[in-house]
């Protein structure tokens, strides 16, 4: 399987720490950056609003919202599209996944495509924040004659929606971002999977949850324990694959479910990766959910500092967590 491309879209409306600190939540930038390492991150929410009403009732947010799930989802599909040199008639499927879709049904990747003016089956698979690994794991594992050209995979992760801006241990955390990249089972591209690993935990499925109407929850000190094991496993088990295959370990770069900078710093410590190996940007992002890592290689698409290997480890609710190693063809 080849990455022909990656595209981000990040919504303009910035929260900063200053401003959080002014809803009077018992925060403040010290605090925040101590925890969590996050100084920005991005909203589709306009901040007036949550400014006046912190967010109470999640419902009202859907309303709020200035753009959709569709909308920044076709934004980071166009630029995946650009990069790629293709058109949107060129795409035979499209597979979407995230943290908070705006509809039950239908599946999220039928309003991309149709924002996107796609003529093409459309379907979601998703498992949370491990969504785009997912994905990938399961793309790769088809035939390859089952699959079209050219797959669509789209994460439009808008989940400050769901968040409660009462609570200083979410909102702090929280930011938009949407990506998309375009995948091919026979066109080479610049990048291609290497391995991918998918695993699961369904019996912490209680600690991470989004309802139906409701606002986002976690276990916070379980969560971010099982993200740093979990992680780390991940990125051992690509290592080993990458070493099988000739290649050398320190050349592995590694990008991390962007939850928060703290969590990312203990794999890297546990798993002895150095620092200039270490790709995030958390820090100004916040956790932007499924979209999170994507969005880390996709902003540095051109960048010939990210090496010539990445291990990609993700983990979600459900419990989940997946990977996948990308080598350079090129």
């Amino acid at each position: 399987m080849f990455v022909r491309a990656l595209g981000h879209f990040h919504p303009p409306n910035l929260i900063d720490n200053a401003f959080l600190e002014s809803l009077d939540i018992g925060t403040d930038d010290q605090w925040i950056v101590e925890r969590v390492g996050i100084r920005t991150r991005h909203t589709v929410l306009p901040l007036d609003y949550i400014r006046q009403t912190r967010n109470a009732d999640p419902r009202a947010a859907i309303e709020a919202a200035e753009l959709s799930n569709a909308e920044t989802g076709a934004a980071a599909a166009r630029m995946a599209l650009e990069r790629a040199g293709l058109t949107p008639k060129d795409i035979g499927l499209v597979v979407a996944g995230s943290c908070s879709p705006d509809e039950c049904i239908p599946a999220e990747a039928c309003r991309i495509a149709e924002e996107l003016g796609i003529d093409a089956p459309a379907f979601d698979l998703g498992s949370a924040c491990s969504s785009f690994c997912t994905q990938l794991h399961f793309l790769d594992g088809m035939r390859p004659d089952r699959l079209p050209d050219h797959v669509l995979v789209v994460n439009p992760d808008n989940s400050t929606r769901v968040v409660d801006y009462r609570d200083r241990s979410a909102c702090v955390l929280w930011g938009d971002a949407s990506t998309a990249a375009v995948v091919s089972p026979r066109v080479r591209g610049p990048w291609k999977i290497g391995h991918t690993i998918m695993r699961g935990d369904p019996k912490g499925a209680d600690k991470v949850k989004v309802p139906r109407i409701g606002h986002f929850t976690q276990q916070g000190a379980e969560v971010q324990k099982f993200a740093i094991t979990r992680a780390g496993e991940t990125f051992e088990a690509l290592a080993d694959a990458f070493v099988a295959q000739g290649g050398p370990r320190e050349a592995l770069t590694f990008i991390g479910h962007q939850a928060n900078l703290r969590m990312l710093e203990a794999v890297t410590r546990r798993c002895e990766i150095a620092p200039s190996k270490h790709l995030y940007n958390v820090d100004r992002r916040g956790n932007s959910g499924a979209a999170g890592a994507p969005s880390v290689l996709s902003e540095r698409w051109d960048d010939p500092a990210v090496g010539d290997a990445v291990a990609m480890c993700v983990v979600g609710s459900g419990l989940t967590w997946a990977g996948a190693l990308f080598q350079r063809t090129r």
